[in-house]
């Protein structure tokens, strides 16, 4: 679903968007609509990624080995 909205820009940012956007054969709402779509995409991209990482030291790593002295072996002199 599709929904308008107003902003208030900077006439010389809106003319320059303009350039910008006839340069890539679109209009200056399809060069924004793109561009808000391409900052919602990482910033969810991101959020992805930290609840994965974050999931990952909750569970730990598990480096293998055996502990194979005691803790007042390890710290004899």
């Amino acid at each position: 679903m599709k929904q308008n909205v107003t902003l208030r820009l900077d006439k010389d940012l809106i003319k320059k968007g303009k350039v910008i956007a006839s340069k890539k054969e679109t209009s200056l709402n399809r060069l924004l609509s793109d561009f808000l779509k391409q900052i919602v995409e990482e910033d969810d991209y991101y959020e992805q990624c930290k609840r994965k990482a974050l999931n990952i030291l909750k569970k730990g790593y598990h480096l293998g080995g055996k502990i194979t002295y005691t803790r007042e072996e390890l710290h004899e002199r």
